[in-house]
């Protein structure tokens, strides 16, 4: 797609920097200083191994009225900033948390956490794993086996081990091997999901060598075979240069000749606060979450307090060893901030684009500054509203744009681009795309099974759930809200419904922490609310209604790890009351987790949720029924959740958008555009411009 970018600096309001604020990410320097105080904690030498350095963001009895001052006016109260690090004695299982003090400059507390909880995969770790697998004599002695043409490279995926309650204590990695084309080893991009092997080998984290090789089952049971010579099979590659690409596609141009219509303000070295179409919110960013959203208003009103991606939860079908561990927790196993795409001009967002960058800290406590993690951009989403009054034929319409906030991960073989996107009738989404490349494992051919699909000669892909759990602290107009659902149900047929047609929509409370499910059949539909703020024409309590795409939930019982894992996945939204330090809906550290203190467990505490401070988990996801159209890489699937205004506003919010009008759009007839013949209408009467003009 050919792209026309307008210069981003003065297309975009940049407003000067203002000092740092209490929810600014950790800048390069507070890393620094962070992991010093940390370090002076040990004796001199000692080594740690850093898996986080981020901001331990305030408590909201803190927060909240700083918030609420600054939008006021008023004086803001003096909130002390705080890192949390989390970091190993390196080669060692002794893991620990401490927050550090920056305001004070000292180290408040630091704990040692129990050898059941396992730290997440870092970047100079996981390579560090790949290399000690293709290097591990033992390996290379089974590689040999297969007698591969000289030459061809070997590729090491590690995944997070997982947990079976096998001998799975100890931190480990599984590695899957696959090679690059070996008639072209060279070619770097090489699509090596094509070439996938049976052997796997198991790195121990903490000792840094291979304890064990797996053999990986290629038939259609448990057995498994010595390894011996393969049949190379054809590549398959995704990169353009191996296309015979179309040669009918025009450019598509996203111009906006005088700039975007969002304004954004840097906050200190790393906060930013945006403003489009009377939304405002801040935009944060950590090494686990990636982009978090705070204080989200709309025309001063506030909507939100905070919104983040908390959980994602990939489990596989497979059910024989060692696929069955397959069920990785990216967020919680690696990072979404770690993982970040730097977003290129022209290439993942269009338009007059702003970009924010961010740091995040290395394993060895430093900052690791990493660009352009987050695009804010407009886009044409469409008609807003239209109507034509049929009688005289004027029509009325305005365009829906919309404003995205986009960040997107790469997790090894796959891509997730996620994106909060804001409109102008006061609605907000949030959107995921998967993409890249499924997971592929060798497959003897001729063979069918059942829990996945050959894609290519020699290789399957199982299939896989992709269950996302998107945390939602509500503030609507105010932070004591509560939770109801309403339903439509048929009138019984009496004198008042004598044909039977009549329905009622009804609401009702949900008292109680819990787990809920969404049931379309009675178009069951949760609204967050404030009964003490009432809507001044109907009287009705002011809110937001939550729409939740149908997904199957995790289809892993319920004696399974698979199941005590994920503890968000079993129900399509989760209520609690909120609490300081629970953002992570599988739980805090979930590399080889055995539940126990994610959001079901919190749920339990069956607490009274009615006009308090609450919090919701919203799940949504795909059954990834693998097909031979995703590979060698899979077209996008979309995924959104939508929050929209339930007798918020006293009329649509966007009647005031200005109309569609052909001057300032500038749209083209194709056929004149191919000096072709065209019959047309006249486009308005005396003269007038409008697309929305009358033509009878």
């Amino acid at each position: 797609m050919s792209t026309e970018q307008v210069s981003v600096t003065p297309a975009i309001g940049v407003a000067k920097r203002v000092a740092t604020h209490p929810l600014s990410p950790l800048s390069s320097s507070e890393i620094t200083r962070s992991a010093e105080l940390v370090q002076a904690l040990y004796p001199p030498k000692t080594d740690l191994h850093y898996k986080a350095i981020t901001l331990e963001e305030p408590e909201k009895a803190q927060l909240a009225p700083y918030l609420e001052a600054e939008h006021h006016g008023f004086r803001a109260p003096s909130i002390d900033r705080r890192a949390f690090a989390c970091y190993y004695i390196r080669n060692t299982d002794k893991l620990h948390e401490s927050i550090v003090n920056l305001t004070l400059q000292r180290v408040e507390s630091t704990v040692r956490l129990p050898r059941s909880q396992h730290g997440p995969g870092d970047t100079e770790e996981i390579l560090l794993v790949e290399k000690i697998a293709l290097e591990d004599e033992q390996v290379r002695a089974e590689l040999a086996k297969l007698k591969l043409p000289e030459g061809t490279p070997v590729i090491s995926d590690p995944w997070i081990y997982g947990s079976d309650g096998v001998d799975d204590e100890r931190r480990m990695y599984q590695c899957f091997l696959y090679m690059r084309d070996p008639n072209d080893p060279s070619n770097l991009d090489s699509n090596h999901y094509a070439f996938p092997l049976a052997i796997s080998p198991v790195v121990d984290a903490v000792e840094l060598r291979v304890i064990r090789i797996d053999m990986c089952p290629t038939g259609l049971d448990h057995t498994v075979h010595e390894p011996g010579p393969i049949e190379i099979p054809p590549p398959s590659e995704y990169t353009s240069e191996h296309q015979d690409l179309r040669q009918d596609l025009k450019p598509l141009n996203v111009i906006q000749p005088e700039g975007a219509s969002f304004r954004a303000t840097q906050v200190g070295e790393t906060g930013e606060v945006i403003e489009w179409q009377k939304w405002t919110f801040r935009v944060g960013f950590n090494q686990r979450e990636g982009m978090v959203l705070y204080d989200v208003r709309y025309d001063g009103r506030s909507v939100f307090y905070r919104l983040s991606l908390s959980d994602m939860n990939i489990p596989y079908a497979d059910p024989r060893r060692p696929f069955h561990k397959k069920a990785a927790f990216d967020l919680g196993d690696t990072g979404a901030g770690t993982m970040a795409n730097n977003l290129k001009l022209g290439c993942d967002c269009l338009g007059a684009i702003h970009y924010l960058d961010a740091v995040v800290s290395t394993d060895k406590g430093e900052p690791w500054p990493m660009e352009n993690v987050v695009c804010v951009h407009e886009q044409d989403a469409g008609i807003g509203w239209k109507h034509t009054n049929y009688r005289t034929g004027k029509a009325a319409v305005v365009r829906n744009r919309e404003l995205v906030v986009q960040s997107i991960i790469t997790v090894a073989n796959y891509e997730y681009v996620m994106a909060f996107i804001f409109n102008q009738a006061g609605e907000l989404m949030y959107e995921v795309r998967a993409t890249g490349i499924i997971s592929t494992q060798p497959i003897d051919d001729g063979i069918e099974v059942p829990w996945g699909t050959v894609v290519h000669p020699g290789v399957l892909a199982s299939h896989h759930q992709h269950i996302f759990s998107l945390r939602v602290d509500p503030a609507i107009e105010g932070h004591n809200n509560r939770l109801v659902y309403e339903e439509a149900h048929a009138m019984p047929r009496s004198d008042f419904n004598p044909h039977g047609v009549g329905y009622t929509v009804n609401e009702t409370l949900v008292e109680k922490s819990a787990g809920l499910d969404v049931d379309y059949d009675v178009s069951r539909t949760f609204k967050i609310q404030n009964a003490s703020v009432r809507n001044p024409i109907n009287g009705k309590a002011v809110g937001y209604k939550i729409q939740m795409p149908p997904f199957q939930k995790l289809v892993a019982d319920q004696e399974s790890f698979h199941w005590k894992r994920a503890e968000f996945a079993d129900h399509n939204l989760y209520v609690t009351k909120y609490r300081d330090g629970e953002l992570y809906a599988g739980g805090k550290y979930t590399n080889q987790s055995r539940g126990g203190d994610g959001v079901r467990s919190w749920a339990a505490r069956d607490e009274d949720i009615v006009d308090t401070d609450l919090v919701l988990y919203v799940q949504f996801g795909l059954q990834h029924s693998t097909r031979i159209e995703d590979f060698p890489v899979m077209p996008c699937e979309i995924i959104k959740v939508a929050f929209k205004p339930s007798n918020f506003f006293e009329k649509n919010p966007a009647l005031d958008v200005p109309p569609s009008r052909q001057e300032f759009n500038r749209s083209t007839l194709v056929t004149e555009q191919h000096r072709q013949s065209a019959v047309e209408a006249a486009v308005g009467k005396q003269g007038s411009s409008s697309c929305c003009s009358s033509k009878l």
